[in-house]
C-alpha cells in the first residue's frame, strides 16, 4: 500500500486517514520501533508506516505473527530506551492481555502505544468490545482521539505522556476515527532512537511474587500521579458558558456527535460542553470544577457507559449530587455505534427541546440484498466445493468448526462448511473437544494460512499429543487477504516488502508431530477431492489427525501478479449446445462470473471471470471449454510457483 501522505512537509495539509494521522505522529514523535498483526480497523497505522521506513530506513517496523508475540516485541523495546508502539484491532488485546498486565507493573524505559482500534457496530469483527474496561482492569491510560483530525495530536501527547511518566498508555480509536479522512496539519518528523540499552534489574523486571507485591503498591502510587496530571492536561477542553445547568460530557468521537447535536438544537451557546481525550483515570479534579452547579450531567460516548459509570463513582464518592444520563439511563443505546441523530434526539429530551429529525429519502425501489460473497476465481470456492463433495461420497456427516478470514463465507449457502466460528484459532480448538465427544459425524476444523501461524500451532499440538481425531483443512493463499493483503510468515517477504525466510506449512506441522500430512492444488477441485476422502479414510479408521494443505493463490494477488508480469490469462466460454441448465456451476459451485439465462442455460460474464479454469472441471456435460488459452505462468502462479 502506498502512503505518500505521511512524509509530507511540515505545516502542510494533508488528506489523510485517523491511521496514518496515527503513524505520522509516531514519526513526529521519533518512534523507533513499532510492531502489530493486522485486524480492521487498525492495519493502516503499520502499513503506514512501513511504507515510510522504506523510504526513510527508519523506524523499525514489522508485522509480527500474533498480538501477544507484537506486544512483547515493543514491550522489550520501549524497556531498552527506544520510544515503541504495537497495534491491533479491539479482540487482538485479549490475545496479548497477559503481558499488558505485566507492562503496567514494570513500566518501561521509553514511550511505549498500544493502539487498540474498537469496531462499534461489529463492521468487522465478531464483538464490540470496549477495550477502554482493559485500562481500568489494567491501570493503564486510556487516550481517545475526537476524530481523525484529532488522532495526530492525541497520539503524540499520548507518546510524551507514556515517556514522561515511563508508563504504556492506551490510544483507543474506533471504526470512525481510523476509517475517516480528514485534513491534517503536519509537524517536524523527528529522528528517532533506534538503538536502545538494557539495564538489568531483578527486582523490576522480574514479576514474581515477591517483587510483584512492591511494584503492585508503585503502581498504585504512580496511578494517583497519573489521575492528578490527567486533571490539568490542557488536551482536555471546555467550550460554553460557565453558569449553564446543564454540562455534556463527549468523551473522544462522543464529543463530535454532542457538538453537532447541539449546533442542531442551537444550544451551543448555552450548554456547557466537556472534550474528554484522557478518559482512563478519568480527570477527577476537572470533573468535579465543571460538575460544580449543574443540576445535570449527559455523557456522550462510543461503546459502553465506560466513562458515564467512573464519573458516577466521582461524584458519589465526593457526595456530588446531580443527575447524570447517557446510555446507563438508555437515552442512548448501549450497543451498536453513535447515531447523529440518536445524539440529537437524546439531547434534546434531556434539555426540554423540540426536534424533528429529518424525514429520511426512501427510495421509488428496494435494492436487492447483496450479501458478501466470494470473489470469482477465489480458491476457497473450489476447496468448499470438493469438501462437500469429498464428505458427501464418504457417506459420512461432518461438523465444520470454523475459523476468522475470508472464508469465514464459507458458512453461506450452497457451501454450509463453517457450522462455528468464535475467533483466531477457534476453528481446530474447538474441534479438539467436539471430536472427544461427538463420535459419529468426522470433524472438520478450517484454518487460513495467516491464522495458521497466528493461533493454530499449539491447536494442532494438542490434538496430537491428545490423540484427537479431526481433519485439519489449512487455506494458505499466500497472505492475509481479509485485512488487505498483509504479509505472514508463509508470504516470504516482510512488512517492508522485503524478501524474508518462507515457513511451508507442511513442514511446519510435520515439525510438530503430525504424521499424515498432504498437500492438494486448491485450483484443482478433483485434487482436493480425492486428499479430504483419504483424510476422512484416516480419521474414521485410524483415528488420527490429518493436516490437509489446499495451497492456491489469493485471486486478486495471482491477478496482479500476472498484469504485472504480463502474463495472458485464458478465456472460458459456455458451450450452448451442451448446456443442460443443471445448475450446477452456478448453484452448488456458486461462481458469480457464471450467469443463468431464462431457460437455466448459463454464459460467463468476461468481466467478472477471471479464468481460473474450475468451472471446466466443475461441469458434467463439458460445456464449459477455453476459447483462448493463457500462457503457461498463468497455472505456476495460481498454484503460488512463481
Amino acid at each position: 500500500m502506498s502512503y505518500p501522505e505521511v512524509l509530507g512537509e511540515l505545516g502542510s495539509r494533508a488528506l489523510m486517514l485517523g491511521n496514518v494521522a496515527v503513524a505520522r505522529a509516531c514519526l513526529e514523535h521519533g518512534v523507533g520501533f513499532a510492531s502489530g498483526y493486522p485486524g480492521t480497523p487498525s492495519s493502516e497505522v503499520i502499513e503506514a508506516l512501513a511504507y515510510a521506513a522504506s523510504r526513510l530506513g527508519y523506524p523499525y517496523v514489522e508485522w509480527s505473527v500474533n498480538e501477544k508475540v507484537a506486544f512483547e516485541a515493543a514491550y522489550g523495546s520501549a524497556m531498552a530506551g527506544v520510544p515503541s508502539i504495537v497495534t491491533m484491532k479491539h479482540v487482538g488485546l485479549n490475545v496479548a492481555s497477559d503481558p499488558l498486565f505485566s507492562s503496567a507493573y514494570t513500566g518501561v524505559e521509553a514511550s511505549f502505544l498500544i493502539v487498540s482500534a474498537d469496531d462499534p457496530g461489529m463492521w468487522s469483527s465478531q464483538n464490540e468490545q470496549d477495550n477502554r474496561w482493559y485500562g481500568v482492569h489494567a491501570y493503564i491510560p486510556v487516550f481517545e482521539p475526537a476524530g481523525a483530525q484529532e488522532a495526530r495530536e492525541s497520539t503524540l501527547e499520548a507518546l510524551k505522556f507514556s515517556e514522561n511518566m515511563k508508563h504504556p498508555v492506551i490510544l483507543r480509536s474506533t471504526t470512525r476515527v481510523s476509517h475517516t479522512r480528514a485534513p491534517v496539519t503536519l509537524g517536524a518528523l523527528a529522528r528517532p532512537r533506534l538503538s536502545g540499552v538494557f539495564t538489568k534489574d531483578v527486582s523490576r523486571w522480574n514479576i514474581v511474587p515477591m517483587h510483584a507485591r512492591k511494584l503492585k503498591e508503585e503502581l498504585l502510587s504512580r496511578w494517583e500521579r497519573m489521575e492528578e496530571m490527567l486533571s490539568e492536561n490542557p488536551i482536555n477542553t471546555v467550550e460554553g458558558p460557565e453558569d449553564s445547568k446543564i454540562l455534556v460530557v463527549g468523551v473522544g468521537l462522543g464529543y463530535r456527535y454532542a457538538r453537532e447535536s447541539l449546533f442542531k438544537l442551537k444550544a451551543l451557546n448555552s450548554v456547557r460542553l466537556l472534550k474528554i481525550v484522557t478518559s482512563i483515570p478519568p480527570p477527577r479534579k476537572l470533573l468535579l470544577r465543571e460538575s460544580e452547579g449543574r443540576s445535570a450531567i449527559v455523557v456522550v460516548e462510543e461503546g459502553d457507559p465506560v466513562f458515564e459509570t467512573l464519573l458516577k463513582s466521582i461524584l458519589y464518592e465526593e457526595d456530588v449530587r446531580v443527575k447524570v444520563y447517557g446510555k446507563a439511563s438508555r437515552h442512548l443505546k448501549k450497543s451498536g455505534e453513535l447515531k447523529a441523530d440518536a445524539v440529537t434526539k437524546a439531547l434534546a429530551s434531556i434539555l426540554g427541546l423540540n426536534y424533528s429529525p429529518e424525514t429520511p429519502i426512501n427510495p421509488p425501489i428496494t435494492p436487492p440484498p447483496r450479501p458478501p460473497v466470494l470473489c470469482p476465481g477465489c480458491p476457497y470456492r473450489s476447496v468448499f466445493y470438493a469438501l462437500r463433495r469429498a464428505v458427501k461420497m464418504s457417506k459420512m456427516e461432518a461438523i465444520y468448526s470454523g475459523d476468522i478470514g475470508c472464508y469465514s463465507l464459507g458458512l453461506n449457502p450452497p457451501f454450509n462448511v463453517q457450522d462455528t466460528l468464535i475467533e483466531m484459532g477457534g476453528g481446530i480448538g474447538l474441534a479438539n473437544g467436539l471430536a472427544h465427544v461427538v463420535k459419529d459425524k468426522v470433524i472438520v476444523a478450517t484454518i487460513g494460512d495467516s491464522t495458521f501461524f497466528h493461533a493454530g500451532l499449539p491447536e494442532i499440538v494438542n490434538s496430537i499429543y491428545n490423540g484427537a481425531p479431526m481433519i485439519v483443512l489449512v487455506l494458505d493463499n499466500g497472505t492475509t487477504a481479509m485485512t488487505g493483503h498483509q504479509p505472514h510468515p508463509g508470504s516470504g517477504r516482510d512488512a517492508l516488502g522485503r524478501e524474508a525466510r518462507k515457513l511451508v506449512i507442511e513442514d511446519v506441522v510435520k515439525g510438530l508431530g503430525v504424521s499424515r500430512v498432504s498437500v492438494a492444488n486448491s485450483f484443482n477441485a478433483r485434487e482436493v477431492e480425492a486428499k479430504i476422502r483419504e483424510a476422512i479414510r484416516d480419521v474414521v479408521y485410524e483415528g488420527e489427525t490429518h493436516v490437509v494443505v489446499a495451497r492456491g493463490a489469493c485471486i486478486l494477488d495471482a491477478v496482479r501478479r500476472a498484469s504485472s508480469l504480463k502474463v495472458k490469462r485464458p478465456i472460458y466460454i459456455v458451450d450452448s449446445d451442451k448446456c443442460r441448465a443443471c445448475g450446477i456451476c452456478y448453484k452448488a459451485f456458486n461462481c458469480p462470473a457464471i450467469m443463468p439465462g431464462e431457460d437455466g442455460r448459463v454464459s460467463i460474464n468476461a468481466s467478472l471471470c477471471v479464468g481460473c479454469g474450475v468451472c471446466e472441471q466443475v461441469c458434467p456435460f463439458n460445456a464449459i471449454r477455453v476459447l483462448e488459452p493463457g500462457d503457461p505462468e498463468w497455472g505456476r502462479i495460481l498454484g503460488m510457483e512463481l
